[in-house]
């Protein structure tokens, strides 16, 4: 039985070996449930996904460039560099998904969410779309140069030497978050709360960037304790 057989036989296709497969022209509009498939390097670029879940999928390499994945829904699963360039992804979810490496650029983020996910090295730059979110992920190394947090909750985050080039932190409120070594040009923290977060040892250059923002007497006690001072 071939692929375009196999996806017709019904709407929940699960454990199939899926890799390498130009799949655009094969699936229909209605939502498919895609579980524990392979999915590596399979084309799924400019498809209407709209409502689809993949759970548990291997994504690695996988090609959702300009596919429309309004409301999807990928849980578990993921591998490195997923390609969704261009992609409409507004209110999609992800969940506990490995999107290393993951490419983003110029793809329509609003009100996505994101949720303890491995998003090492991510590509999120250039995205679209204010209104995203992220929590308990790993966003070490990423690139989240322009992209705005404006006054949202920001709790488990590693934002790690991450490039927060030009983001707008202004009001956000971090719990449990890690921004060491974080790039920081231009980035805005008006009235930030900083008290819950790891600023490590900032660097002048960070420490202009954190204008503004409100941090802990144990963390200015650090920063200046860095300088060669003594808070008693």
């Amino acid at each position: 039985m071939n692929i375009e057989e196999l996806l017709a036989e019904g709407r929940h296709i699960e454990g199939l070996d899926l890799s390498g497969a130009a799949l655009t022209d094969l699936l229909a509009a209605e939502p498919y449930v895609f579980k524990d498939c392979d999915l590596s390097d399979a084309d799924l670029g400019e498809a209407d996904l709209a409502g689809y879940v993949f759970e548990g999928c291997a994504l690695v390499r996988t090609d959702f460039r300009g596919a429309d994945l309004e409301g999807a829904r990928f849980n578990g699963g993921g591998g490195a560099t997923t390609r969704f360039g261009g992609a409409e992804l507004t209110d999609a979810e992800f969940t506990s998904v490995d999107l290393s490496g993951a490419q983003f650029g110029n793809a329509l983020l609003t009100d996505a969410r994101f949720t303890g996910c491995r998003m090492i090295g991510a590509a999120l730059g250039g995205s679209r779309g204010t209104s995203f979110s992220v929590s308990h992920s790993n966003l070490t190394l990423a690139d989240l140069s322009g992209c705005s947090f404006r006054k949202q909750e920001l709790d488990g985050i590693r934002f790690d030497e991450a490039n927060l080039a030009a983001c707008d932190f202004t009001g956000a409120v971090f719990t449990d978050c890690r921004l060491i070594r974080a790039r920081l040009v231009g980035t805005k923290f008006a009235r930030a709360d900083l008290r819950g977060a790891d600023i490590g040892e900032p660097d002048d250059g960070q420490l202009r960037a954190f204008a503004g923002a409100v941090i802990s007497p144990a963390q200015a006690a650090a920063v200046l304790a860095a300088r060669g001072l003594t808070v008693l």
